[in-house]
């Protein structure tokens, strides 16, 4: 079972798709899916009506949005694979780097991102999300810290590198411009991914791979990172984590290959689905 959000930017319904790829109308069961949703034994009681045949299917079609509603926040991991901290020329860190992200930056898998006005130096990141289902408040252990996890999607953590690196100040204002954040296409919960810790990441840019990897490779785990952010911030119920990105994104490759408009990426990690996006200019 995987959870969804289908219909216009603003005005998605909450549904659920089958393992034969049906879809259906969570709408009963709940008006959102959202940290309320979560938290409240949702997944079960979408699973519960799923099994007992009370949803109605939804045609095929129709855009497909973000699998959650918008973030309280969005917290990301920096330089968590080691593959990617060498291309950057960064020391490997001996504690998570922490940014933010601007919860507006979430959109659907497959709608438009936007290049920032003056921008050139617009990059790719394919993330594990990890989506918040309890609150997490000084947790005792990267073990206990598992339990909150509602599920994971695939997070795409566009970047520009330039207002990230090269502008004064924090990362933030390269990473919260508009569209920054696709999400989706689907919320697999926790208990359906095997290992989280084992899944592989790939990416594509124009029908090129640029980033194959794996969360084995992960400098510090899911359970870790939700365990230690929670010593410096209450985490709520649909919250999203990214985790991090692998080797391959242009700011580490020869010629530095950034994102134009017209450029087309697509993404995908094992079990949870796949993305594809068109750029343009803001």
């Amino acid at each position: 079972m995987q959870l969804m959000r289908i219909g216009d930017r603003g005005a998605e319904r909450p549904a659920v798709r089958a393992d034969d790829g049906a879809v259906y109308d969570l709408s009963s069961v709940t008006g959102d899916i959202d940290g309320a949703f979560l938290a409240g034994d949702g997944v079960a009681r979408a699973r519960a009506a799923l099994a007992g045949g009370e949803l109605p299917r939804l045609p095929d079609g129709g855009r497909v949005g973000a699998p959650i509603a918008r973030p309280g926040k969005i917290v990301c991991i920096g330089l968590n694979y080691r593959d990617h901290a060498a291309e950057t020329g960064a020391a490997i860190p001996a504690e998570p780097i922490i940014f933010m992200k601007a919860p507006n930056t979430v959109i659907g898998p497959d709608d438009t991102v936007l290049v920032p006005r003056g921008s050139v130096k617009t990059d790719w990141e394919i993330e594990l999300g990890v989506v918040i289902g309890k609150e997490a408040r000084y947790l005792d252990s990267p073990e206990d810290a598992l339990d909150v996890v509602a599920g994971y999607a695939i997070s795409h953590d566009v970047s520009e590198r330039e207002f990230q690196l090269e502008r004064g100040g924090q990362w933030d204002k390269g990473k919260s411009c508009e569209t920054f954040n696709p999400l989706g296409p689907w919320l697999v919960p926790a208990d359906e991914v095997p290992d989280a810790g084992k899944l592989g990441l790939r990416l594509w840019v124009n029908g090129e791979q640029r980033q194959d990897g794996t969360t084995a490779d992960l400098i510090f785990g899911i359970g870790h990172v939700v365990w230690y952010l929670s010593q410096f911030m209450v985490l709520e119920p649909g919250d999203l984590v990214n985790t991090g990105t692998p080797a391959g994104v242009a700011l580490g490759l020869p010629g530095q290959p950034y994102l134009r408009a017209g450029d087309v990426v697509e993404l995908e990690i094992d079990g949870l689905g796949r993305q594809r996006q068109v750029l343009a200019d803001a």
